[in-house]
Formats: structure tokens, sequence, C-alpha cells
């Protein structure tokens, strides 16, 4: 079964299980759970349990793929996401991209955890994604090319929109929401980066560093959807200063975060 097929097989029986007409679909991150909460749901269905789907092995991540009404529109939402360090491929990880635009979104949000590179972001904050670096070692795009995917050499320019930015920037001024702007830069992992590691991460120009994102947005952007993402920031990379931290420290400053992606989230999706 090639990956037509195979994404066919997948929208079709997502279909069968009421997904009918998405129009924004949102990919949430590490400890990132607070929008799923103010969805309407009328589907939730395991990654277990679809056609094609890899699981996701992180344990902050349910692994579950939601549909259902959030500021009046109808949402695709995953409770989690796949990566690069857990063994699968880039084209595992993306392939609930296409699987989305397939069952015709036309809006993609996502969210990930990340580590402040930029020494005035602190934790709990959060950064609007405006470019990336893709340094996980290859592309999604890698392979075999077809057509009904989009270009082969897709224009990288602006991976993110301009109006959803920008929109995004207006929301968290009216709610009085700082939020800072930036270059996320994509890392393999799983371990945690080294004090030089973070150094040539800042010399390089990145604001915020992570494990994800990337690879969705490059096939996302490929395919012609409109792409924004928001880091919550976890933890400060501050190489000549820098304190030991782990996963649960993590999801805790996430979530500390959360609530204020939520609230720009939900604000966005009804204007999409």
């Amino acid at each position: 079964m090639n990956i037509i097929e195979q994404i066919e097989q997948t929208a079709e029986f997502l279909r069968g299980k009421g997904i009918t007409a998405p129009e924004v679909g949102v990919v949430l991150g590490t400890g990132l759970n607070a929008l799923a909460e103010r969805m309407e749901v009328e589907v939730s269905v395991s990654y277990s349990e679809i056609p094609n789907f890899v699981p996701a092995t992180v344990a902050q991540h349910k692994g579950r793929l939601l549909y259902g009404t959030i500021a009046g529109r109808k949402v695709l939402l995953m409770q989690g996401r796949m990566h690069a360090y857990e063994g699968h491929t880039f084209q595992q990880i993306t392939f609930p991209i296409r699987v989305m635009k397939w069952l015709g979104i036309k809006t993609l949000l996502l969210s990930n955890a990340a580590g402040a590179l930029n020494l005035s972001y602190k934790k709990g904050e959060i950064m609007l994604l405006n470019d990336h670096i893709n340094l996980l070692g290859s592309s999604p795009l890698v392979g075999k090319h077809l057509d009904e995917f989009g270009d082969r050499f897709p224009d990288m320019s602006q991976p993110y929109s301009a109006d959803l930015c920008d929109k995004i920037k207006q929301i968290a001024q009216s709610k009085g929401i700082a939020i800072h702007e930036g270059v996320y830069v994509a890392v393999l992992g799983p371990q945690l980066e080294t004090r030089a590691e973070y150094r040539f991460l800042r010399m390089i120009g990145a604001d915020a560093v992570g494990m994800s994102t990337v690879p969705e947005v490059i096939v996302g952007h490929q395919m012609g959807l409109r792409c924004a993402a928001i880091s919550a920031l976890t933890d400060e990379c501050d190489p000549d200063n820098l304190q030991s931290v782990n996963i649960e420290e993590i999801v805790a400053v996430a979530a500390r975060a959360d609530v204020l992606l939520a609230e720009i989230y939900s604000q966005l999706i009804a204007l999409c």
C-alpha cells in the first residue's frame, strides 16, 4: 500500500467515526492540554486504533485524536505528537498532518515545550515562532515525491503565516498576555543540550530550542496550510549559569504557560 492509499484508508476510517468537516488542525506538545479542555468533544480516538498511525510513546502525550468544536469552529486536535527520538521516521511523524489536510483542514496550529535560549526570555512565558532552524538531520520531504502533496521544492521564506502571526500578537495584546517572538531550532534529542551546544544554538540565531514542530510545519506548508506555532518556554538555557532540569519540572512549567496558549488559540480559532 503506497502512502496515498494509506492516507485515504486512514481518512475513510476517521470519517466513519464522524470526523467529517474539520476546519482547523491543532497539535499539542508536551504537557499542553488546556486547549483540549475548551473543546466540545464529539469524537475521541486513540492513535493505537487509527490505521497507519504510530503510537505516541512519551508519557506526557495522551495519544488521542479529538474532533469537536472550539469557538464555533470544527477542530481536529492531536493530544500529543510523534517525535524522531522515539524511533519514528519523519514520514510517520508527519503522516497525521497529511491526513488532516485530506480531511479538509486549511489552518494548522502547533504548540511545543521549548528551552529559552534568548536570555531575556523566562520560563513560564510563551514565544510565537516567526522562523525556524532544522537541525533534526533530515526532512519529511526526503524520498519519492508525489504531486498530490505540493511542490517538490517548497519555498520556505515564510513558513509561518504572517496573517496568523499578526492575529496572535493582536489577541495577546488585547488580553494583556506577554508574548515573545523569535526563532525556534529543532534538534533530535531526547537528551537536553550541553553548555557548548546552547552557546552554538544561540550563535546561529535561535531564541528557543525543542525537538518537534519543524517537520509538521514543513509538510503543512508544502500542502498549502496556513501554519502558526507557539512555544511554552519551560527552562532557561544560560550556558554560564546552567541549572539541572528534568522532564517533571518541564511539564510543570509548561502547565503555567499552557493557560496563556489556550486563551490565544481559542480566540484565534474563532477568527480562522
